[in-house]
């Protein structure tokens, strides 16, 4: 059982909801990266999504879009965020860290190299955006050889015949996108999110995470209470935006909200 799939799955056997945070590598530089994984863990986070910074980022908003620009202005590129991990892991062995991303760079590298490297940087999973599970199975076989779990994404407009597939492809979690949009758009519908969820609860038996909408502590309170987790990161990236001159003052108010999430997914 991989690193993530354990830790996802002690939550929900104790009642706990996972809290994932998601931040870009190198945003806004290479050097304040770990020790912000490091702040959000410390407030409460079970699990950092780290995002490979990317050209062409697809089904992103603009703060995160933004933010892929200015990590990859900083110098970011796949092998440096492996690097990252791997200092991570020198001072935390337990946290998941699952690497958010597109397939361009892991082809570069080659899917062998990727699986390896990964691995050896203390890896846990991988949400690779622009590929599918019916084209993932060459990679798929790298990662389960080195224990990392490939995490794919559920939309509202998934039939049930698609989330089926999607569902037995993932290892770790299911993502549920509860919104049909980019990255940090709003409207929320609960009622939805409830609807959906009890659909794909029929087709598998792993926790089920919602991201995209979830920003403040209502919002993910109220999607707390329908799902095994939730997944925040425009609201994480727009105050890393605010305050890339002053990482004092970031790394304060990073720590406020993510101790506000942790205290209503709670609730």
């Amino acid at each position: 059982m991989s690193l993530l799939s354990a830790r996802v799955e002690a939550n929900r056997s104790a009642g706990r909801k996972s809290l994932v945070a998601y931040l870009v590598a190198g945003d806004p530089s290479l050097d304040l990266t770990v020790p912000l994984m490091h702040d959000l863990v410390a407030a409460g986070v079970d699990v950092i999504e780290l995002g490979v910074p990317f050209s062409d980022p697809e089904a992103e908003g603009p703060v995160i879009q933004l933010a892929h620009e200015r990590a990859l202005a900083a110098g970011a590129s796949l092998a440096k965020c492996l690097d990252l991990v791997a200092d991570f892991r020198r001072d935390d062995a337990a946290t998941p860290v699952v690497l958010m991303g597109y397939l361009n760079p892991i082809e570069i590298m080659g899917y062998a190299g990727f699986a390896s490297r990964a691995a050896e940087a203390g890896v846990s999973g991988t949400i690779i955006v622009n590929l599918p599970p019916e084209e993932a199975t060459d990679l798929d076989t790298h990662l389960k050889q080195h224990d990392i779990a490939s995490v794919y994404l559920l939309a509202p407009t998934t039939t049930d015949a698609r989330a089926a597939l999607i569902c037995q492809a993932c290892r770790g979690f299911v993502y549920y996108v509860s919104l049909k949009g980019t990255t940090g758009a709003g409207h929320l519908d609960t009622q939805d999110v409830a609807d959906k969820l009890a659909r794909f609860r029929q087709l598998s038996n792993l926790p089920i995470l919602v991201g995209f909408g979830v920003k403040d502590a209502d919002s993910a309170r109220s999607v707390a209470a329908l799902a095994d987790g939730v997944v925040v990161g425009s609201a994480i990236v727009s105050i890393m935006q605010e305050h890339q001159a002053a990482p004092q003052e970031m790394q304060r108010q990073l720590k406020e909200l993510i101790s506000e999430l942790r205290d209503a997914i709670d609730e």
